[in-house]
């Protein structure tokens, strides 16, 4: 009789754990987070087989650089696999990375903000679970410095007329 009390509670708990990771999968899918992390995507063909390892375009914003979607999978070297759960909460709730840094503009992590803590620690979870991918993008680039991948230019109104002359 005491085995099965272990074997409930440790069954409850993977379907929990199991759960959460569904609903990070969920959220991580209706937030699009494909569409800025997933190689081949802003061309029309994303890599699924290294979906959310990082792509290789990055937003210019005017006087602070150019930033590459970067890995979200649990490389040890080049995604989050260094990022406990709670620094990714806190990174999709506050906009801070684990190095104190905030997250490159193009995040919208303020749009997040305010998402629940048990669905941040869903998606967090959810990328845990993902097989890690070697996939170091390039960047950030600084304003000025010569990007070595394919840019998106954030421009203020005026200012994209301007440029295509």
């Amino acid at each position: 009789m005491a085995l099965a009390l272990p074997v409930a509670v440790a069954a409850t708990s993977r379907t929990h754990a199991d759960e959460a990771v569904e609903r990070g999968k969920y959220l991580v899918g209706l937030m699009g987070c494909n569409d800025c992390h997933t190689p081949g995507h802003f061309f029309g063909k994303p890599d699924m087989s290294r979906m959310l390892s990082g792509s290789e375009v990055a937003f210019e914003v005017p006087g602070l650089g150019a930033f590459v979607g970067p890995n979200l999978t649990p490389d040890e070297k080049t995604g989050l696999g260094a990022w406990s759960e709670e620094e990714i909460v806190t990174a999709l709730q506050t906009g801070i990375r684990p190095d104190g840094r905030e997250l490159a503009p193009a995040m919208p992590w303020r749009a997040f903000a305010s998402m629940t803590r048990a669905d941040a620690t869903a998606i967090a979870r959810y990328l845990k679970s993902l097989p890690a991918v070697d996939n170091q993008v390039p960047g950030p680039f600084a304003p000025g410095e010569t990007a070595t991948s394919f840019v998106f230019r954030v421009l203020p109104p005026g200012e994209a007329v301007a440029n295509l002359h």
